[in-house]
């Protein structure tokens, strides 16, 4: 957290410095016109954070460094970089639109299917669809298969909630906690989770709300930086490697429901508006219905937050209820 807060304004100067500004889409609401040239790329804080956040986490205090913790954060450094080179194309041709969508797609591709193979291969993580703990088993091919699908559609569905000053890091910051609890639950409960690397994918996890709340203080309404496609592809992609390598893919569902609920809004609002020629929103994603609504942007974040802290605190609880089902309120730990 420390490292965002204090390595933002450095990374807002050296933006400013090279003219590096936010391009807003003409067909967004008109109050966002004005927020036109806002340093952007500040996803590139986050990811030094967290970077910075879990070494030091390693740091004389025994806690060991595991080939899933690792990978987690590499998936993130990895969809970080697509989401840089999208930015760099916006900004190095002033428009709001950077790489094509075949192209954003082919580069996620490729960082979910090398993060999947390796984290079957190398982490040997448990090739199951589960919620909380053990589920069905879908073997290493399937698994890997399922692994990019939950990759790509939690990168999209952050990007897609990027869209007002705070609302991707402060609902961000809400999922990450969550799993910060899970993660250390897991290793306080090995004899029922077996999940070895459960206090390294807690500290990665810790890593990454730090770095979220570190960069809201400088992203909140009026941000003084957006992270652009850097950070929110980060941040999916962050969510979902904790949710593959602590086998709780279903729970991430709920964990980050206040993203399903954006994503699910430009859905129903593409096929609504394909069968019907009509819209069911004023506009998609479902923030900006609110602020055509007349909702001003401060209230449509802080009442977003409350959504996500809430779907975070139902997730913790659905986690905990299945560990009670699964392993008893006395289960086995690690002691």
């Amino acid at each position: 957290m420390l490292a965002s807060v204090f390595g933002t304004p450095i990374l807002i100067r050296v933006l400013e410095a090279r003219g590096i500004g936010q391009q807003i889409r003409d067909d967004g609401p008109e109050g966002h016109h004005a927020k036109a040239g806002t340093p952007t790329m500040g996803g590139i804080a986050i990811v030094v954070a967290v970077v910075v956040g879990y070494l030091l986490a390693h740091a004389g205090t025994g806690a060991v460094l595991t080939s899933a913790g690792v990978l987690v954060v590499l998936l993130m450094v990895g969809a970080a970089g697509v989401g840089f080179l999208d930015d760099r194309t916006k900004v190095s041709r002033q428009r709001s639109l950077g790489l094509s969508r075949r192209s954003k797609t082919l580069g996620l591709l490729a960082v979910g299917i090398t993060f999947a193979v390796l984290a079957v291969e190398v982490a040997a993580v448990r090739t199951e669809l589960s919620f909380a703990g053990r589920g069905l088993e879908l073997g290493p091919l399937l698994y890997v298969a399922w692994a990019v699908v939950v990759v790509l559609a939690t990168t999209n569905a952050v990007n897609l909630a990027d869209g007002l000053d705070g609302l991707a890091a402060g609902s961000a910051m809400y999922a990450f906690s969550a799993f910060v609890f899970i993660g250390f639950w897991q290793f306080r409960h090995f004899g029922c989770y077996r999940l070895g690397p459960a206090l390294d994918l807690s500290l990665v996890a810790a890593a990454l709300t730090g770095a979220c709340a570190g960069f809201l203080w400088w992203n909140a309404a009026p941000a003084r930086i957006f992270m652009g496609d850097t950070g929110s592809l980060a941040i999916g992609a962050g969510l979902a490697g904790l949710a593959l390598t602590m086998n709780t893919h279903l729970l991430l569902l709920v964990a980050g429901g206040l993203f399903v609920m954006v994503t699910l809004s430009v859905v129903i609002q593409v096929l609504f508006f394909r069968i019907s020629g009509r819209r069911v929103f004023r506009m998609a994603p479902i923030h900006h219905h609110f602020e055509l609504g007349g909702w001003p942007e401060t209230t449509v974040i802080v009442r977003f937050w409350i959504l996500a802290g809430a779907m975070t605190a139902f997730a913790v609880g659905l986690f905990y209820a299945s560990f009670l089902s699964t392993c008893g309120v006395s289960g086995p730990s690690s002691g």
